[in-house]
């Protein structure tokens, strides 16, 4: 299928923006509906059961007796990639990991900016709720662009400054600031998905980016960029606001450069490490949690941590999932539901924040909602089997499609039942993320 039929999934191709003008403001305003793809010509994702190996089927009454880890606001600096965080997001972690027992936070990509009808506004989430989300998600895609010339009449800029705002405007108001990365090439600085570069883009752009390759040097100044503005977005109070930042996303596919056909596990974690290494201690930024989430085609957790660049280094463990969500039968809830509990249980033994970091069923004309979507079916894969995460985010409403209702339309009142349950979180049930307690 052409990628515009695959999840309402729209490719922002540079040649657009800079050979067609007059349609740039469209494409803006949709910018990605989504990211990962469900097509033929994707890897299958796993139709067996979800194994999990450390599962040897014994009832270990002393696992029972064992008195459950509780994570300590003093010891928190512990178990982060940062020791050096700034308090702010020593709190964030804090706060995601310990509210996982029983909550997680509900957020949604371009909340304040991308709207189902194009109507703007309040974010399409308070328009149904009455309360924003509790996180926003946001990109570095038209920071980094190579167009970005930093001058005020130019369009990427402009890109740059209205995001700094919204990030600035969330975290004043409380929520959380959640930033993917849909980096371009590093050759032609084009395109991110494979299927607009050339065999040679495809085979060479991530090596190219490791220490001592060709365009090393290219990403290293993209980092410096993704600090600058990190470094800058700072709240009423004059405190930096915590980021969490999601590099490399849905690295186990084969639609973007960084996927694992594309590179292999090792120069994987090489990239990883740098990429931290170079922003926490060359660029000294000190806001940010890093988050590590491929798709959906793990079965294990041995294949899920094939890529895992080391605690150190790692956060928020998530996965991204639309394929599963997607039939219209619903077959696959369970085994979205068992691939996100692999996450929890290696969130909760290695100390870090579990999330469904990107999903959504992509709702409109011809696509009708299953029924009781969010209250029972998405609501089964973010609790079922003792699940726990910190977040989960939607993507982004669009002018015909919507991840989450809006008023009037199919499963708004639906949308409102799985809100007022007692497990997810909307900015209005949120306390003060950013402080730790006594």
């Amino acid at each position: 299928m052409p990628l515009s039929q695959l999840k309402g999934l729209h490719s922002i191709n540079k040649t657009i923006f800079m050979k067609k003008l007059p349609l740039l403001l469209f494409f803006a305003s949709t910018m990605l509906i989504g990211c990962s793809k469900d097509d033929p010509g994707q890897p299958e994702e796993p139709t067996d059961p979800v194994e999990n190996p450390d599962d040897d089927g014994d009832d270990d009454d002393d696992d029972e007796e064992e008195e459950a880890f509780v994570l300590q606001p003093g010891d928190t600096r512990t178990y982060m990639v940062d020791p050096a965080a700034t308090n702010e997001t020593v709190a964030l972690f804090y706060h995601l990991k310990t509210i996982s027992e029983s909550h997680f936070v509900v957020g949604q990509q371009e909340a304040f900016r991308a709207f189902y009808n194009d109507n703007a506004g309040e974010s399409d989430i308070k328009k149904t709720t009455g309360s924003d989300p509790g996180l926003i998600g946001l990109d570095f895609m038209f920071i980094t662009d190579d167009n970005n010339n930093g001058e005020a009449n130019n369009w990427f800029y402009q890109q740059e400054q209205n995001i700094i705002a919204d990030a600035i405007e969330a975290y004043n108001r409380g929520m959380i600031n959640h930033f993917t990365w849909h980096l371009r090439e590093p050759y032609e600085g084009d395109a991110f998905y494979t299927s607009e570069m050339t065999e040679f883009q495809k085979a060479n752009a991530f090596k190219s980016i490791l220490p001592g390759g060709a365009n090393h040097d290219y990403y290293k100044e993209k980092l410096q960029k993704v600090a600058e503005v990190v470094k800058s977005i700072k709240g009423s109070d004059g405190t930096l606001a915590p980021v969490i930042f999601r590099p490399f996303h849905e690295f186990d596919g084969d639609w973007f450069w960084w996927g694992a056909a594309y590179a292999s596990p090792q120069d994987f974690k090489t990239v990883w490490r740098f990429t931290v290494e170079y922003l926490r201690d060359e660029l000294e930024v000190h806001n940010i949690l890093y988050a590590y989430a491929p798709d959906n085609s793990y079965a294990s957790s041995s294949l899920y941590l094939q890529r895992y660049p080391g605690d150190e280094y790692v956060d928020i463990l998530g996965m991204d999932n639309y394929g599963d969500l997607l039939p219209q039968d619903v077959s696959r809830i369970p085994i979205a539901n068992e691939k996100l509990k692999i996450v929890s249980d290696l969130a909760e033994e290695k100390v870090k924040i579990a999330a469904l970091t990107e999903t959504g069923f992509f709702a409109g004309a011809g696509n009708p909602l299953p029924a009781n979507f969010f209250s029972e079916k998405l609501y089964e894969v973010l609790t079922g089997d003792d699940v726990e995460i910190g977040f989960m985010m939607f993507w982004q409403n669009s002018a015909n499609e919507y991840t989450v209702p809006v008023p009037g339309v199919d499963g708004d009142e639906d949308f409102l039942e799985f809100v007022e349950m007692e497990e997810p979180m909307l900015l209005e049930d949120m306390q003060d993320f950013y402080t730790l307690p006594n």
